[in-house]
């Protein structure tokens, strides 16, 4: 199979195969009070890294450079992975994070580079002024980028079904917390 037919079927199956791993991590769960009350709370910062990010993100339309897209260019894959983190910890199984730690090596290099070739094609000058400024995924501390006003809209979450997110992680946490009673 052709490298380029190859990345293009990671992307495509990114979320698609995040829902076996998250189900596996639930049978291998073996989750007490303490890891369920450290993993919501790490829940909570991916969410709101996440609903940050998706408030300001106007996909394809343009380039997005305010909120958290002035710290990291992937708010929405840091948001990602801090909840993945959540279910590891929360899981209190180490298989459960081999599972997790392989679904983002396997998938976010390909998924972040395919983005970015994404964002240098549809919008090929100010991409290359803004990733000089902003880094690809670890956030910087301090903006480089001019104060842009306030783009935040709760229609953009919507529009970009991020309650998905939420549900998904309620229903996950609500599972982890029955498993810890019954089990």
């Amino acid at each position: 199979m052709p490298k380029k037919n190859f990345t293009k079927t990671i992307y495509k199956w990114r979320v698609r195969a995040a829902f076996p791993g998250i189900l596996l991590t639930v049978v291998l769960a073996k989750p007490n009070l303490y890891s369920i009350l450290g993993g919501v709370a790490i829940c909570v910062l991916g969410l709101l890294i996440r609903t940050w990010a998706c408030c300001h993100i106007q996909k394809e339309k343009e380039l997005t450079i305010s909120g958290p897209y002035q710290y990291t260019r992937n708010p929405l894959y840091l948001g990602n992975l801090i909840l993945g983190i959540s279910l590891a910890v929360g899981s209190w199984s180490w298989w459960a994070f081999g599972i997790i730690s392989a679904y983002f090596f396997i998938f976010y290099p390909v998924v972040i580079k395919l983005e970015k070739e994404k964002m240098e094609r549809l919008f090929p000058q100010q991409y290359v002024n803004y990733k000089k400024k902003v880094p690809l995924f670890v956030p910087c501390l301090r903006s480089s980028l001019p104060s842009e006003k306030n783009k935040f809209s709760w229609k953009h979450y919507q529009k970009n079904k991020e309650q998905r997110s939420l549900i998904t992680a309620a229903i996950f946490w609500i599972i982890m917390i029955g498993k810890m009673i019954l089990f």
